[in-house]
């Protein structure tokens, strides 16, 4: 048998990404819409009108042939429906109950369906509520208090937790004069629509579930808020254990019949994807501590480990050790809790980083050495620069734009102009001065006005636009026209050059 254990592992370590699993599970659920046609599987009792309401879901419900039917206690509750099925073990016999987390108004039910066939071990895989929503309604007390279901009164004698996942409580349950007792085990972390991080805890749970259930035939209820996906993972693992322990793990064993045969008695089992390859993970993993577990010798062992680790890489409770490729596909798992664990802050302390002090800046104003006697000189004064004469001089070529910009796409130097002031007039000052010059008298600008006019007057500055000269009228610039800051005296006629034909 440890041939096909190894072989399995080693299918899981060779599982090619997501695109195995998607495949084989879609698979399952294509040959999950015929199994009713195949089997004659019906849904009649969870259908009819009484019995809707007792349904978490309408969509769920168990079938005819495989579910649970309950005997009649008292006249108040007589209906023998619950939605709950039968899930065969390894032996053929009923070892499982798959059940929805109980309704309000269902309470009394579940407690009957425990009642009736002595129940000793429940599995609970989900929480009360879990993202905003009711999960489960409470069918326990605290350890200080005792409720009442019906004909049932139920005390926790204890509660505790064997570590931050699992809850266990020791459940007393009194009707008539009749006591008994009830191990209660809660797995906190497993998220709504989600897997485990690490199959450690779900193995872990079911170890000690089974230390309660010892040598008893007495089915173990197993349920979450539906009672197929999450479910239906805990029963197809424990379904696996009960092979292995039976040694009936055989050469074609794989997990695609497994969950089918699951989803014959129990709708929807193991409902999603990722539910899917969680069980594959786990049950290699349970494979390879068995295989460690017979072979105590050290380097006996070790032959069933292909590709072991290094030992500089650390490997972490839970996950695969044989096998690993250099680079994952999937990142490490990390333990999940649902809440995050206590810790003690006696020797916590909280380490605050300062900020450093930085010397205080300097700025040296250009205002620095004036009256210091004058209070309101906070800032210099700029004396806006003159605008530059506009007076063609009589010496400047009259060549046009296009024949300089020719020119000097040639090789040759455009003609330098000086102006009155001793600065070197730019080619778009050229161009402003040629615009202007072609303009209308009683638009042009005079050489006398433009001289007298300062930074004074009207409370406007005038701009020279000191482009460079280019025969592309897109680029910014290039049309070289005089821009002045603020609002414009009026309107006027737009430049010579704006209607000028590109050749």
């Amino acid at each position: 048998m440890e041939t096909h254990l190894l072989r399995f592992v080693e299918r899981v370590r060779c599982l090619s990404g997501d695109q195995l699993i998607s495949n084989e599970f879609a698979l399952v659920r294509k040959k999950s819409t015929s199994i009713k046609e195949d089997y004659g599987l019906t849904t009649v009792a969870g259908g009819i009108n009484g019995n809707v309401k007792k349904n978490r879901y309408r969509d769920i419900l168990p079938y005819d042939q495989t579910r649970v039917c309950l005997t009649p206690t008292t006249s108040e509750y007589e209906s023998d429906y619950i939605n709950a099925s039968f899930i065969k073990g390894a032996s053929g016999d009923r070892t499982c109950i798959a059940t929805q987390g109980p309704l309000s108004s269902t309470v009394v039910d579940f407690w009957r369906m425990i009642w009736q066939h002595n129940v000793k071990v429940i599995i609970m895989a989900c929480r009360e509520f879990e993202m905003g929503r009711k999960k489960c309604e409470a069918y326990w007390a605290s350890t200080t208090e005792t409720s009442v279901f019906g004909p049932f009164t139920v005390s926790a004698l204890e509660e505790s937790r064997s570590n931050d996942e699992i809850i266990v409580r020791t459940l007393v349950v009194q009707h008539s004069d009749e006591t008994r007792k009830v191990s209660h085990f809660q797995y906190t972390a497993w998220p709504d629509h989600g897997i485990p991080d690490v199959p450690d805890g779900i193995l872990g749970m079911m170890e000690l579930a089974r230390q309660k259930q010892g040598d008893q035939t007495d089915p173990v209820v197993v349920h979450c808020s539906a009672g197929c996906g999450r479910t239906g993972v805990i029963c197809a693992i424990d379904y696996v254990k009960d092979l292995l322990l039976t040694e009936q793990i055989k050469e074609h064993f794989n997990i695609l019949d497994l969950v089918l045969e699951l989803r014959r008695q129990r709708p929807s089992a193991v409902q999603t994807k990722e539910q899917y390859e969680f069980v594959y993970h786990t049950v290699a993993q349970m494979f390879q501590k068995f295989m460690h577990k017979q072979n105590k010798d050290t380097k006996t062992s070790d032959s069933f480990y292909i590709n072991a680790l290094s030992p500089k890489t650390p490997v972490k409770s839970g996950s695969l050790s044989i096998g690993v490729s250099p680079k994952p596909r999937n990142p490490a798992l990390k333990p999940r809790l649902s809440y995050p664990p206590q810790t003690s802050m006696n020797n916590t302390y909280a380490v605050v980083n300062k900020p450093k002090l930085l010397p205080p800046t300097v700025h040296h104003y250009d205002n620095a050495n004036a009256d210091k006697s004058n209070n309101n000189a906070l800032y210099s004064t700029v004396k806006p620069k003159n605008r530059p004469v506009a007076t063609l001089s009589p010496a400047l070529p009259t060549t046009p734009a296009n024949d300089r910009a020719t020119a000097n796409q040639r090789g040759g130097t455009a003609p330098k102009v000086i102006d009155s002031d001793g600065y070197e007039v730019l080619p778009g000052e050229l161009r402003s001065m040629n615009r202007d010059a072609q303009l209308p008298n009683h638009l042009s600008r005079s050489s006398s006005a433009t001289e007298s006019h300062s930074s004074t007057d009207d409370g406007y500055e005038y701009l020279t636009a000191n482009v460079k000269e280019t025969s592309n009228v897109f680029s910014p610039g290039s049309l070289g026209f005089n821009s002045r800051v603020t609002k414009p005296k009026g309107p006027r006629d737009p430049p010579a050059e704006w209607s000028r034909v590109e050749r």
